[in-house]
């Protein structure tokens, strides 16, 4: 039976009292959504994700990572995968911390990667449309990235379809903010969401068997699928929608 350690990845380290600036430049040249920080004995003090690292648009900053922090529920090596699905599912993140019996972390276990191993394991049934979420925030081909990065602030959500024209054109996320880097300008600047967006975008439609949706997302490599009837958006649906289907 796999466990969490045959999964386990090495994750970039943080210390508790390391600087925020630090904390982005890993999440901006590596594909984690989080990072783990220990207390300088690499006891697991909690994380840090890439709506945090927005909050300080401030090139250089001694603003430490300490105050960002958030608790999260980590695994022990030996956990099965339903273990460490279900703890991801209810820490609602897209990785979780591997921790000894000391509660020394270890590393850390990816749900990208463990996604297309659950698909395997367990039957999925039903419409997209009972398992999508509805109220979905969008954006225009023509806002600046200051809007969307203080919808991300605001709202608290990773991503927003990109419509123009009352269709979806392109996926904004807040890594593609974080990569750019032109967010951090205090003054509003001319660049468009529709030249930092992912396109073309991979949808579903509501009626769509869920098994088909998340066979998409691993084909093509995506975290979500916006969910398009007679060409307009009604939903979104992610792994985490999935991971909860998969609970009901």
């Amino acid at each position: 039976m796999k466990t969490a350690a045959d999964f386990m990845v090495e994750f970039p380290e943080l210390k508790s009292n390391d600087r925020i600036t630090k904390a982005r430049k890993i999440l901006r040249e590596n594909t984690f959504r989080e990072v783990y920080a220990h207390d300088g004995k690499r006891k697991l003090a909690g994380y840090i994700d890439i709506t945090d690292v927005l909050h300080v648009t401030a090139t250089k900053s001694d603003v430490t990572i300490e105050g960002y922090l958030k608790d999260i529920t980590p695994v022990s090596q030996g956990d099965t995968l339903g273990i460490v699905l279900e703890t991801i599912r209810k820490n609602k993140t897209d990785s979780v911390p591997v921790v000894d019996d000391h509660g020394i972390f270890l590393g850390g276990v990816l749900l990208s990667e463990l996604f297309p191993v659950v698909l395997t394991m367990q039957r999925l049934h039903g419409p997209v449309c009972d398992s999508m979420t509805r109220n979905v925030i969008s954006c225009s081909a023509e806002d600046t990235v200051q809007r969307i990065h203080a919808l991300i602030i605001d709202t608290g959500y990773s991503a927003f379809p990109v419509i123009k024209k009352k269709k979806v054109i392109g996926i904004i996320s807040r890594r593609d903010l974080l990569k750019d880097g032109r967010w951090r300008t205090s003054s509003e600047t001319t660049t468009a969401v529709d030249t930092l967006m992912t396109t073309p975008v991979i949808t579903a439609g509501p009626d769509d068997d869920i098994r088909a949706a998340a066979d998409s997302m691993v084909k093509h490599d995506i975290s979500r699928l916006p969910v398009i009837e007679n060409d307009v958006i009604v939903g979104i649906i992610d792994r985490h929608d999935v991971l909860n289907s998969m609970a009901r």
